[in-house]
């Protein structure tokens, strides 16, 4: 059984890590913004897209949803502002109305790949 010590050691951790994640994630959202016009939320669906895309690019959004860090209101958004950016597509799914696919369009792909060494750059800042 955890003692106090340990109840306390372990609060401590999570309060540290708590803020490495806050820095980080504040460094990141400066760093893209300033250099490449997204937002971290942004770079994270662009790069989830390009990896879960398979043969056709596409990914639904349930997925998606599944694999970013985002609430389904706040990943909505983000899709809404890459689309309106031209950096997505979305199209509702033929077989079953209510799915949404997304894709990552041609510019979204160079984007990220534009935006892909600033935010290497920021975690090995943020690492050391």
């Amino acid at each position: 059984m955890p003692t106090r010590e340990d109840d306390e050691r372990l609060a401590e951790q999570w309060h540290d890590l708590m803020s490495r994640y806050h820095h980080t994630i504040c460094a990141l959202d400066r760093a893209l913004l300033d250099a490449h016009g997204i937002t971290v939320s942004e770079f994270e669906v662009l790069q989830q897209l390009e990896r879960s895309g398979g043969a056709s690019g596409e990914v639904r959004m349930h997925t998606l949803a599944d694999n970013v860090h985002l609430s389904q209101s706040a990943l909505s958004r983000v899709v809404a502002s890459l689309e309106k950016a031209s950096l997505v597509e979305r199209a509702v799914c033929v077989e079953d109305r209510r799915s949404v696919w997304v894709k990552l369009t041609n510019a979204g792909s160079h984007r990220l790949s534009e935006a892909k060494p600033t935010h290497r750059a920021v975690l090995h800042e943020q690492a050391s």
